[in-house]
């Protein structure tokens, strides 16, 4: 039961950080500075955005719910933060204020924490690590397509 809960918690988290970021993107792909500039052409669709956001927050939601079991909670908890900050704050750097490079810092951050998470609780996680994957993987595509529009724009 308590998984549980956790669980509805962490969905409830990082969903709200997905509207949050949203919301602090003001036009984001729609408006007229993103379409004008060169993308990467290995950039997805739309639509896609949308769907591998919400399969990473379901994912990371169950990972979190798991890994607040393990005893060191304080560490957890700030690493969870942190993350949760640059995740939400890049759509204002980027779509928001256009700070391209500090987007880029961003996510370059955000993907070392959470990859830190990963591999700093893997032992004791172990097979529930696999949830977290889906995240760290959009981070690196997602930092392949900040990058390309850094260097090409």
């Amino acid at each position: 039961m308590k998984f549980f809960i956790r669980l509805v918690l962490f969905l409830i988290i990082n969903f709200s950080a997905l509207g949050i970021g949203i919301i602090l993107m003001n036009d984001g792909p729609n408006a007229s500075w993103y379409v004008g500039l060169e993308k990467a052409p290995w950039t997805p669709p739309g639509w896609f955005f949308g769907f591998a956001w919400t399969t990473i927050m379901i994912c990371f939601s169950i990972y979190m719910a798991k890994l607040f079991e393990v005893k060191n909670k304080q560490l957890i908890f700030i690493l969870f933060a942190i993350q949760f900050v640059l995740n939400v704050s890049w759509n204002y750097l980027f779509f928001n204020q256009h700070l391209v490079t500090m987007g880029m810092i961003n996510l370059v951050i955000l993907l070392m924490t959470v990859s830190f998470i990963a591999f700093n609780f893997k032992s004791e996680l172990k097979k529930f690590t696999l949830f977290i994957i889906p995240y760290i993987i959009w981070l690196v595509v997602a930092n392949s397509l900040n990058g390309y529009i850094l260097f090409n724009n």
